[in-house]
């Protein structure tokens, strides 16, 4: 269950390939979505962690929402979830296709 809309999960090129070629990959980027719908944001600065909370709180208040972003270190490099302002969707990326 998620804290919030995530719309349609994307992933981008290279997380399809890391999913399709790496025996774990696929377990790994579905953890990191799981810890980011739940409100884990991983590995980023406290500062950022509570600008995404502040987002969801102004969401569930009825003001604007901001954007969410996590960042998580992998074995497969590090891998960001985005999720749109609007909630529109959320994608799964690679840093390197930030």
């Amino acid at each position: 269950m998620s804290l919030f809309e995530t719309g349609p999960i994307v992933m981008t090129v290279g997380i399809k390939e890391i999913a399709m070629t790496e025996g774990t990959a696929a377990d790994v980027i579905k953890s990191c979505l799981d810890r980011h719908c739940k409100g884990d944001w991983g590995d980023l600065c406290d500062d950022d962690k509570q600008l995404n909370n502040d987002s969801l709180k102004a969401e569930k208040e009825g003001g604007y929402a901001d954007s969410l972003f996590s960042s998580y270190d992998t074995d497969y490099g590090k891998i960001f979830v985005i999720t749109e302002c609007d909630r529109s969707v959320t994608t799964v990326l690679l840093a390197e296709e930030y």
